[in-house]
């Protein structure tokens, strides 16, 4: 009998990659978007599903029923200094990519404990590692997520439930043009914002397909006792050991390099 796997932000990038490997591989696919194109793309199922509503992620989970695998993807980049950014678009920013993926996980663990099994999978980021300038919430969204995600694989552990957090490093998606921006700018830093966000672009645009995040992806749920970190791409792998060892003068210098600032 196949698992059963949902996938939220389904629709493009590597969510869609996420849950089309899965489908070719004989899972059982629901893919989400908050407003989906058609009820079925490929072997994939569409549901809607807002992650940022209590009613919506409730919808949506009794609508798909038993859950084996749940792959938290969804979620939005927003740039902007941290001075620029509003108190609301940073919470909407955490709403979406850390709450979000609260919401979900509370919603399908009662199931999962019962069962005595099933795997929890978050779509972390790099960012949650080493910080973005200009990306302060979208890197605390990460960095949140990152220790939810630690805690999670422990209280989880006696249930039979295992949580993963995938780390990829630059993924070539269009990621950037859902890419909010603040939307009250301050003059002193319009330069160097502009710097860091093309500089970003630059690199989104030569990262790593989102196949390799998938098939990342694939390993974990495959796999009987999967890890609780997998980082993707020779960014993702290399950046975090030199963190760990460099004096941060020096890896600070190598961020405003790589980030033009």
């Amino acid at each position: 009998m196949s698992q059963t796997v949902l996938v939220t932000g389904a629709s493009s990038g590597i969510g869609q990659a996420i849950a089309q490997l899965l489908a070719e591989r004989g899972f059982k696919i629901f893919g989400t978007a908050r407003k989906p194109a058609a009820a079925t793309s490929g072997n994939v199922t569409m549901v809607p599903l807002d992650v940022r509503s209590d009613d919506s992620v409730r919808a949506c989970i009794e609508r798909v029923g038993p859950i084996d695998v749940l792959v938290n993807n969804a979620g939005y980049a927003l740039m902007g200094s941290a001075e620029e950014t509003s108190l609301d678009e940073a919470k909407a920013q955490l709403e979406t990519n850390f709450f979000g993926v609260v919401r979900m996980v509370k919603a399908v663990l009662p199931r999962m404990r019962k069962a005595g099994s099933g795997k929890i999978i978050n779509i972390g980021s790099l960012a949650g590692i080493t910080a973005i300038p200009f990306g302060s919430f979208y890197t605390a969204s990460k960095f949140a997520l990152e220790g939810y995600t630690e805690a999670l694989w422990h209280e989880l552990r006696p249930f039979g439930i295992h949580a993963t957090l995938i780390e990829p490093g630059f993924v070539s998606t269009p990621i950037g043009d859902s890419t909010q921006v603040a939307a009250v700018p301050l003059a002193p830093y319009d330069s160097v914002r502009q710097r860091a966000t093309a500089a970003l672009g630059r690199h989104v645009k030569n990262g790593i397909s989102p196949e390799a995040v998938a098939k990342t992806v694939l390993r974990a749920v495959q796999s009987r006792s999967p890890a609780l970190r997998y980082r993707v791409g020779t960014d993702a792998a290399w950046l975090p050991r030199l963190k760990s060892v460099m004096p941060w003068p020096l890896f600070a210098v190598g961020v405003r390099r790589t980030f033009a600032v």
